[in-house]
């Protein structure tokens, strides 16, 4: 009964660990098949430059799906299949590929999946496994994210000598956000200086996670080379050897290691003590299957084993990290991977059922769907509103016409193919030819074909079943994050009935761009397809935001990062033949005014169109008070505040305060006696938004978007709208209103510029601390936050505060045989140093050149906009002096 005391002992000095979490909730319903069940929907992310593409690589070739192996340095790896990701050798855009994992052979006839897994694994049985290759670079964060939106599971790769990277932490709290489960892989353990037992501790102290060695490095000799891994969950040794492709895989069991590897068996031994023991404080069941086995750790079966760690991997928020170990280059560990996704990973049914939104009430698809066939439960809707009522969504009983809904998360130009939607599936059966409703445009396209992916190939379905991932050809309006709805019957110009045409699944957050570029067409005859070239761009990629300068007529062109910037500007030349002139890349400031201004009334009065247009608005503006702008998306875009007063959140921390009398928003009348017959409250109130933001896109002082401002607008119907009033016109009275008292604040006190200020995470060895340190506080200006994470703040966006702090000295790791130390009871005296500071953007453009001048080549860092920051006189100064010298 050690076990008990052992486990309680642990709780005590653990003081984070509380009960087992409850399991995420599954989807149930018709909608959901069979194949559903045999469904992985992954993702492979990591830190650059750490195997992602390598890894997929093997996963392809053992699945049987490619004859070679390819390599990300000779170009022929069969996800980076972009010109630009061959030439730079990493990966740019995320690709999409399917494979069936255990491979099926062509000759068997179909079999059914076991009715219970509870003594095979799940690996026993062939599944489909849609995988997608993300980037690893900062740049491409957005990539990242829209990937994650769909996926079911993930593996996180670490590199084996350079453990948990900055990057790695980024994309690990993405899929955090997302209640994405992960595995994770620790790759390149057959290189110098590669220390596993190093990156497990790093694994529970930066990403907030008690490891699960679940495998072990196994070195020739005990301290040579890498030659395969101990399987800690079903007791044995697997050595590869006798082919070149890591095809032959040779087990050996506990007996056998104890004859030729004694020290490597007992090893085997200790992480298995050690992987029941965590299991048993998060899994009641391991405890009881500890106690049938009369407590002893190595007699309980593997597949019980798998079971416990397969649910805890799925509970939420997920504590428990299963850790695997390998060398893909080295062709070692990737099958027992591949099995471990299938074993570890939820199936589409396991996944939290998708937030939706219909209307102005926020509830659940499955919610939605049981409604309307009168099966609705009194259960608490997860991830409902706190005050929203239950059952919301029961007003919509048309919802058992949905055939099928589906959420576009990516969309492509093929040279050949032309334009690509990429969709999940999330409830039903999409069919070819079947017409498709955009409930974010309010535009009904037709599905010509359906396809499944294949990185750069693609192979022709006539259906897409609910949990899967495939593309629709040929859509001319389907962008990313739009929800795409099938009601069958349905004719092409008709709409959904009832509530269902604004029904929208959770869309995908656009992070702002921080640097942009100017694009001029060489003539006016280039103009058309210039324009037309970018316009697919920014289909493509969202993260890239363009606008046009009025006074200048310059195009310019935004995006996440210079790497970012230097890639759409090469395929704008290379792959669409705009011929164009691109700018030097420069970073995208803020402004805000400081003084407030009086209430300003204009009248429009002029002729829009060949036709009498007259409209008034009056506006006042006041700075506020916040010296940092958060970088987030406004929180709503829908009015919220009392019947006779709208509120609105713009980016940049602006809000635009509508107050309109005698005008109510909860009249169901629609009109009133003040309200032209003609117009409505919602779409005037629409009319002075879009008015107002586009104002706001361009400040008095130097063209940047305006922050930190609120306006105040004053509707007065008997004075302000006319039988001549129309919506254009009272979005171009509010524009021109706004832009006026801009200019009356900028004249009364200048506005101040505002820059974007970094959160830089920066990997340094021992040895050149001291000189970043300086670096960063001197010659760039930057405050040193923290050194190591000890006292690093947590993002507002971050859910890190909600997770445990884990003490590496509880961490079970085997010995690395090549370690030199380190420092007492930490294990983390090897690894690199880690610097977090708050620098400004423009002291960090180039910033990697003069790192590597520091620390030899070493250092690596990722960065991402913390917010804006007010300038001081000086420095602002300095900031014009310079723009003007370009200019």
């Amino acid at each position: 009964m050690w076990l008990g005391w052992a486990c309680c002992a642990r709780r005590v000095i653990r003081h984070n660990v509380k009960a087992p979490r409850r399991l995420l909730s599954t989807q149930v319903g018709p909608q959901f098949d069979q194949l559903s069940k045999t469904t992985r929907n992954i993702g492979i992310i990591a830190h650059i430059d750490a195997g992602k593409t390598t890894t997929t690589e093997r996963m392809l070739y053992y699945s049987g799906y490619t004859r070679r192996i390819g390599d990300v340095d000779e170009g022929s790896t069969v996800t980076d299949f972009l010109p630009a990701e061959r030439a730079r050798g990493i990966t740019i855009q995320s690709a999409a590929i399917t494979f069936d994992w255990p491979p099926k052979n062509p000759q068997d006839p179909p079999a059914a999946p076991p009715t219970s897994f509870e003594t095979v694994p799940y690996s026993s049985f062939s599944h489909n496994v849609n995988l997608i290759d993300t980037p690893g670079h900062a740049d491409f964060t957005f990539e990242v994210l829209r990937s994650l939106r769909v996926l079911d599971g993930a593996v996180c790769i670490l590199d084996g000598v350079a453990g948990v990277e900055a990057q790695t932490e980024k994309v690990w709290t993405q899929a955090g956000t997302f209640h994405i489960p992960r595995i994770i892989f620790v790759n390149k353990l057959d290189r110098v200086g590669a220390a596993f037992s190093r990156t497990v501790k790093e694994i529970g102290v930066r990403l907030h996670g008690w490891p699960a060695v679940c495998q072990i490095p196994w070195w020739k000799g005990g301290n040579g080379d890498f030659i395969g891994v101990g399987d800690v969950v079903n007791l044995r040794g697997m050595m590869w050897h006798g082919s070149i492709d890591g095809s032959q895989i040779q087990p050996y069991t506990l007996e056998q290691l104890h004859a030729t590897d004694k020290d490597f068996a007992n090893e085997i031994k200790k992480a298995r003590v050690a992987l029941v023991e965590l299991l048993s404080e998060h899994d009641d069941i391991m405890v009881e299957h500890f106690l049938e086995h009369d407590e002893d750790h190595l007699s309980i079966p593997g597949i019980q084993i798998m079971q416990s760690l397969r649910r805890v991997v799925l509970q939420a928020p997920q504590t428990i990290i299963p850790v695997f170990a390998g060398a893909s280059f080295k062709n070692i560990g990737v099958q027992p991977l591949l099995d471990s996704v299938v074993d570890l990973l939820p199936s589409p049914l396991e996944r939290p059922d998708p937030e939706i939104s219909v209307g102005n009430e926020t509830s659940t698809l499955a919610h939605l769907l049981s409604s309307a066939a009168g099966s609705a439960t009194k259960a608490t809707i997860a991830g409902k509103k706190k005050n929203q009522k239950e059952g919301s969504a029961a007003g919509f009983p048309e919802a058992r016409n949905l055939s099928a809904c589906t959420l576009a998360f990516k969309v492509v130009n093929d040279p050949k193919r032309g334009i690509l939607v990429y969709v999940r599936i999330y409830s039903g059966t999409l069919d070819k030819g079947a017409i498709l409703y955009n409930t974010n445009l309010h535009v009904a396209e037709r599905a010509p074909r359906l396809l499944k992916m294949y990185a750069n190939d693609a192979v022709e379905v006539d259906s897409l079943s609910s949990g899967q991932i495939g593309v629709i050809p040929g859509l001319k309006h389907a962008r990313t994050g739009d929800t795409l709805i099938w009601c069958k019957g349905l004719p092409m110009k008709a709409q959904p009935p009832g509530g269902l045409k604004s029904l929208q699944l959770r869309p995908i957050n656009v992070p702002p761009p921080v640097f942009f570029t100017s694009i001029e067409p060489h003539s006016l005859s280039e103009q058309k397809h210039v324009h037309e070239s970018l316009a697919i761009l920014l289909r493509e990629d969202p993260s890239l935001q363009l606008s046009i300068d009025e006074e200048s007529g310059q195009t310019h062109l935004a995006g996440m990062g210079d790497l970012h910037l230097e890639i759409a500007r090469d395929r704008l030349l290379n792959d669409f033949k705009a011929k164009a002139r691109i700018g030097k890349i420069e970073i995208s400031y803020r402004e805000t005014i400081t003084s407030s201004t009086s209430p300003n009334t204009y009248l429009l009065d002029k002729s829009i169109a060949s036709k009498p247009a007259k409209a008034g608005i009056t506006v006042s503006l006041t700075p506020s008070d916040d010296m940092v702008v958060p970088i987030s998306a406004p929180e709503a875009t829908q009015p919220k505040d009392g019947a006779f007063e709208t509120t609105y959140s713009l980016p940049d921390n602006c809000t635009l305060h509508i107050i309109h009398p005698n005008l109510s928003r909860h009249d169901s009348s629609g009109h009133n006696n003040h309200l032209p017959s003609h117009l409505s409250l919602p779409g005037i109130l629409s009319s002075i938004h879009s008015g107002a933001s586009a104002a706001l896109a361009r400040g008095p002082y130097n063209g940047y978007p305006v922050s930190n401002t609120r306006i105040e607008v004053n509707l007065d119907a008997a004075v302000h709208l006319f039988n001549e009033t129309t919506p254009t016109a009272m979005s171009m009275a509010t524009r021109t209103a706004v832009q006026n008292s801009l200019r009356v604040a900028n004249d009364a006190s200048p506005a101040i510029l505002m820059e974007p200020v970094m959160l830089a995470t920066i990997f340094v060895n021992e040895a050149s601390l001291g000189a970043v340190v300086q670096d960063l506080s001197s010659a760039r200006g930057g405050q040193v936050l923290s050194l190591d994470a000890s006292d690093a703040p947590v993002p507002t966006t971050s859910m890190s505060s909600k997770l445990p702090t884990i003490d590496p000295g509880f961490v079970y790791v085997p010995p690395d045989p090549f370690s030199s130390g380190g420092e007492v009871g930490s294990g983390l005296g090897d690894s690199q140093r880690q610097i977090v500071a708050r620098v400004p953007l423009k002291e960090m453009v180039g910033y990697l050149n003069q790192l590597r001048a520091l620390t030899g080549g070493r250092g690596t860092f990722v960065m991402t906009v913390d917010g804006f920051e007010k300038m001081a006189a000086q420095r602002q100064k300095e900031v014009m002096d310079a723009m003007r010298e370009f200019a």
